[in-house]
């Protein structure tokens, strides 16, 4: 059973930076891209980054590009997002999600291309407010 489970958001102020977790486990986690979207009150699906199953390639929305960074480390089925110079519009609930494993499909997704997420988790709620 795939599973994927997004921690480490909270409550910061503008300017702050946070590091959000998402660990992995139900398949061979080395053979899949991982993606991280988000959703805020009202609003629709957002995707945020991508990353490439072994960790050479990732990608950005423009709208967090220069501000997070998305890593992995396959030793430990994790996938990170550390958010720097935090927003107010960037309050939402942050998930991690694969689309078949494809890293193309999760481009696709952050740019509105149709792509559908397969698998995510429970999000994990990040509030930038003063």
């Amino acid at each position: 059973e795939v599973q994927l489970q997004a921690s480490g958001g909270g409550l910061v102020q503008p300017g702050g930076s946070l590091r959000l977790s998402c660990a992995a486990s139900g398949f061979t986690f080395d053979d899949y891209a991982i993606g991280w979207f988000r959703q805020a009150p009202g609003k629709e699906r957002e995707g945020v980054s991508c990353i490439s199953s072994r960790g050479g390639n990732s990608y950005y929305a423009d709208s967090v590009k220069g501000r997070f960074t998305i890593s992995r480390d396959n030793a430990k089925n994790t996938v990170y997002l550390q958010m720097n110079s935090l927003k107010p519009e960037d309050t939402a609930v942050y998930y991690c999600a694969t689309a078949g494993g494809s890293y193309f499909l999760l481009q696709d997704a952050i740019e509105g291309r149709g792509a559908e997420y397969d698998y995510w988790g429970q999000g994990t709620l990040v509030t930038v407010s003063s």
